[in-house]
């Protein structure tokens, strides 16, 4: 296929028709579950036919598929239900049960726009290429996690440490998509027109995100050839600036046209699209963040957000961590020309994955990391049965410590240190990971959080939040003084998936978590 900008106007690929729900006859048990925000409410007068009233918005899972039928006037979920995701058969089968379900609950489902988000079948994989470890590929990293990816492999093309970089071309097994990247505009050029003629010759035939040296652009475009690839601005422009937003778009695009139908989740068509590709609007941690970057940022003056919020997502087989942190250019990393002192600057907006960390693919490897000795059957029982639901007091302990241990870990690798050591300058404090240790609001997230009953965020979050932790000397940058508030409803997710379409529903939705607080 020929090049694609999407910066340019008709230069995003086509996302298909909107999706229409169909309702097929359900014999299945689904829980529904009502939200914690819904009360009774007296409808006075319904508004014209014509006035698009609500939404659904769905999640389609790893492990569950959620769904939401959002009030677009009221700003509110007014029906909420879930169901095992059907991998094993179609995809859809589980949403429908979902929507059944929704439609017991407002009979308004059954008319609703369907927007859908998706990490379900691994999710979004991407292999990043760059030109060296410690700036292109690294920027590469950085951005692919804030694009809603799970980053499979990181090679410096110029490298000669990276032995993975040479000879080794990431497969359709390994990888959905190729992030290339290399050079700073105006610079370097051959590193990157190289290792776009090396995954040629590699044999890779999936799309490719070229988010490199622009001058370099027709040289990437002509030895990548007929690989499907889309063009977009320099992540790393110059030396100390890291510009994502136009490499976070291109990605997004190809998640769409090219990930999501080459999954073969479904085979359901209507009218010649497939239904379930036409739904997805993009990937899971993509939306999400999104709806994070919404609440903390709001729209504006009138509708402020939160300020700097972290949120902790714990799945079955991951545990992500956003973050929207304003970078402060009075702590040292800015210099005096507003460009980052580091070579690879740091981004407000932050997405790490911890791939060994969750509740049960990766119960193992986190109980291990932990030193959980004490839960090592406990984790082997629930890795060996992703689908186990505890049923007694002991089992949702054991799940409550697994939680614990996830989210410990995954905000402290989110987070970084902050040390003081001797340099040739004197003394110096050096800094690793995003400092949280500013922010006011600390979001959870993830089913074993929702479910967990009164207490489960003091107890789940708080060892890893306020001033007197039991780790506190050791420099951790984890928030100081933090309130800590549960997602119940999964409104982060309906938020980003709502922030281009209706754009104060979705800032409602987002607002309700501080509201919560507030009662």
């Amino acid at each position: 296929m020929p090049s694609v900008d999407p910066s340019q106007p008709g230069g995003g690929l086509d996302d298909g028709p909107r999706a229409s729900a169909l309702l097929d006859q359900q014999t299945e048990v689904v829980e529904q579950r009502a939200p914690a925000s819904v009360v009774p409410e007296v409808v006075e007068q319904r508004a014209p036919a014509s006035v698009v009233e609500t939404v659904v918005c769905v999640d389609f899972g790893s492990t569950f598929t959620k769904a939401s039928l959002v009030d677009l006037t009221a700003g509110r979920i007014v029906a909420a239900a879930e169901h095992p995701t059907t991998i094993e058969t179609d995809v859809l089968d589980g949403f429908d049960a979902c929507l059944a379900a929704l439609l017991a609950q407002d009979p308004r489902a059954a008319e609703a726009e369907v927007l859908a988000c998706s990490s379900a079948g691994g999710g979004l994989r991407i292999a990043v290429v760059g030109a060296e470890e410690l700036v292109t590929a690294e920027a590469g990293r950085r951005v692919a996690l804030s694009s809603g990816g799970k980053v499979v492999s990181v090679s410096a093309a110029a490298s000669p440490t990276d032995t993975s970089a040479a000879g080794s071309t990431p497969t359709a097994g390994e990888a959905d998509v190729v992030l290339l990247t290399g050079g700073t505009d105006g610079g370097n050029a051959e590193v990157i027109v190289t290792a776009a003629r090396d995954l040629v010759a590699g044999g890779w035939t999936g799309p490719v995100v070229v988010a490199g040296n622009l001058e370099a652009r027709a040289e990437v475009t002509a030895a990548l050839g007929s690989v499907p690839h889309v063009v977009a601005d320099n992540v790393v422009p110059r030396i100390g600036v890291l510009a994502p937003g136009s490499a976070r778009m291109a990605v997004r695009e190809v998640f769409l046209s090219h990930v999501i139908g080459g999954k073969h989740l479904s085979e359901r068509t209507v009218d010649g699209h497939n239904q379930f590709t036409a739904m997805v609007r993009g990937a899971t941690p993509d939306v999400v963040l999104a709806g994070v970057e919404l609440l903390a940022r709001g729209i504006d003056d009138a509708r402020p957000g939160v300020g700097d919020v972290v949120v902790v997502d714990v799945g079955g087989a991951t545990t992500d961590v956003h973050s929207v942190v304003e970078i402060d250019p009075e702590d040292g990393s800015i210099d005096d020309e507003g460009l980052a002192r580091e070579v690879v600057a740091g981004s407000p907006v932050t997405r790490t994955v911890e791939g060994d960390l969750g509740m049960r693919w990766s119960a193992v490897s986190t109980a291990q990391s932990a030193g959980l000795t004490h839960l090592s059957e406990a984790a082997r029982r629930r890795h060996a049965d992703p689908g186990f639901v505890p049923g007694t007091d002991p089992e949702r302990e054991e799940d409550v410590e697994i939680a614990t241990a996830a989210v410990g870990l995954a905000l402290r690798r989110h987070a970084g240190r902050s040390r003081v050591v001797v340099s040739p300058e004197g003394r110096v404090v050096e800094r690793s990971g995003t400092d949280l240790r500013r922010v006011h609001l600390v979001v959870g997230s993830g089913g074993v959080l929702r479910h967990g009953g009164a207490g489960i965020a003091d107890r789940v979050l708080g060892p890893s939040v306020g001033p007197h932790r039991a780790d506190q000397a050791e420099g951790w940058q984890l928030p100081e003084d933090a309130r800590v508030v549960i997602d119940q409803d999964y409104v982060l997710a309906a938020a980003g998936l709502l922030r281009e379409v209706s754009p104060d529903a979705a800032y409602r939705l987002a607002r309700s978590l501080v509201d919560t607080l507030a009662k």
